[in-house]
């Protein structure tokens, strides 16, 4: 099976990306960088979050981000499914920061539970059946909106449609030129059909 181990954004400044995300949010091994001057303009179609256990841990992160250059596009507030808020990292990463609890049940850290890197697809039906075809297995599935698969890799995937994953993001959903990110897994390299490139460790 197919397991996503980290992935890798492009950036055209590899060192300051490198220390947003150490400073920022402690990343180091589910997130590295290369250098690349592709073109890319608007939306770059995928966004990365961070789930977390409660709520102070999503300020603390959020105001880290912010505190390391990262634009606010939703400002963090409580809603129906939990508390969290988006932010635009100086690269030009979209990271949500989240959490489904309500109320902090500890004291404050910095402990990140998962990375999520959902995908917008054009077609998350023709998507999902790709990637079950490369030998991943899906974990949740909401018929054409979303798909979440299952995995033991670093990094959590899931599928969601382009125009809903902006709007999740809020951000308008055009965008052209290069992703900007490359998904490193234990297996064979692709790319798949909404042009994501999966290459191998």
């Amino acid at each position: 099976m197919t397991t996503l181990d980290s992935v890798i954004l492009e950036a055209t400044d590899v060192a300051s990306t490198e220390k947003f995300l150490a400073d920022a949010f402690g990343l180091a091994e589910q997130v590295r960088v290369r250098e690349s001057a592709a073109a890319s303009n608007g939306f770059r179609g995928f966004t990365l979050s961070l789930t977390v256990a409660q709520p102070s841990t999503v300020t603390s992160l959020f105001d880290s981000a912010v505190a390391n250059g990262a634009t606010v596009i939703k400002p963090v507030t409580k809603s129906l499914w939990g508390y969290g808020g988006t932010l635009q990292a100086p690269d030009g990463t979209i990271w949500k920061i989240a959490t489904s609890a309500k109320k902090d049940t500890g004291p404050a850290t910095r402990a990140i539970d998962s990375v999520v890197l959902l995908l917008g697809c054009d077609d998350v039906a023709a998507s999902k059946k790709f990637y079950v075809d490369h030998g991943l297995t899906v974990g949740k599935s909401f018929g054409r909106k979303y798909v979440e698969f299952e995995g033991g890799g670093q990094v959590k995937l899931g599928l969601y449609a382009r125009k809903a994953l902006a709007k999740d993001a809020g951000v308008p959903m055009e965008g052209d030129g290069s992703h900007r990110i490359t998904l490193a897994a234990d297996g064979s390299s692709f790319t798949d059909p909404d042009g994501f490139q999966w290459e191998s460790n």
